[in-house]
């Protein structure tokens, strides 16, 4: 996958990391983290959607949420659309990342002006530390399991979001990259989820920027008789229509179908 560089608009190494925004001829504007492509304007929605609403449509009643990076805004945008949502707050490291996309990433950027959401500049394992049963959705927007999200892909960290959530909760975190590169990566992510929540299941999503073309997350919940498989909640079609371009109630049960040979190695 190649994109071309009409120009770089912006490019500063923060605090943390290699911060770079290009304008592509193709799919608009670029972020890019430590040289890795985290979201284009022409294809987010579908990784920003299917990360929110496969778990907020897991839970039959999300008021308090909970983003873990997603300095983009961009999963904000999409958990503020449940009607339920009273409160969202988001907690990231680099001030750097949400400054910038709201310069230069509107259409992402629009989930910090809700009036619903809080902002938290810092560590996610500090912020949760003392946030015992405190929300009911928690969703883990981090970039890939190198550098500064590293430590949001081990058991602690599970062990931890597992505390902060409600009874009932349900955790969504990036499942890092897809079967065809990452297999064995996935099945110790599901391993690690599958010994501190009841239920944790893999899903994937397509997304043209990353590798492969797929990306995949754990949906998890502490609730063992909650199938995260099929929606427990659903709107109507007409209501999709107005709010997604990419989750349905059918593509919501269609992305935890996986090919035979990654089913088998994630059983």
């Amino acid at each position: 996958m190649t994109l071309k560089v009409n120009q770089i608009v912006h490019h500063e190494q923060s605090k943390y990391q290699d911060v770079l925004i290009f304008e592509s001829s193709d799919f608009g504007m670029v972020l890019v983290l430590d040289n890795v492509i985290q979201c284009t304007e022409r294809d987010e929605f579908a990784y920003q959607e299917m990360i929110t609403h496969l778990g907020m449509f897991s839970h039959p009643n999300p008021k308090k949420v909970l983003v873990i990076g997603g300095g983009d805004g961009g999963v904000l945008r999409e958990v503020v659309k449940h009607e339920s949502v009273e409160e969202a707050v988001l907690c990231d490291i680099d001030e750097a990342v949400i400054r910038l996309s709201k310069k230069y990433l509107p259409g992402m950027s629009v989930g910090f002006q809700h009036p619903n959401v809080k902002v938290h500049i810092g560590d996610g394992f500090k912020f949760l530390e003392d946030k015992k049963d405190t929300f009911d959705v928690i969703i883990t927007d981090s970039s890939d399991p190198e550098g500064p999200a590293e430590s949001l892909f081990k058991k602690p960290y599970f062990e931890l979001l597992f505390g902060a959530l409600k009874e009932g909760g349900v955790m969504t975190t990036q499942g890092s990259e897809n079967p065809w590169i990452h297999l064995k990566l996935i099945a110790e992510l599901k391993k690690s989820c599958g010994e501190v929540f009841p239920v944790a299941e893999y899903g994937w999503t397509t997304i043209p920027t990353y590798p492969a073309g797929q990306i995949g997350f754990m949906v998890c919940t502490k609730d063992s008789k909650v199938n995260v498989k099929k929606p427990l909640r659903s709107i109507s079609a007409e209501e999709e229509d107005k709010l997604f371009r990419y989750y349905s109630k059918q593509v919501h049960e269609a992305a935890f179908v996986l090919p035979k040979f990654a089913e088998k190695a994630l059983r």
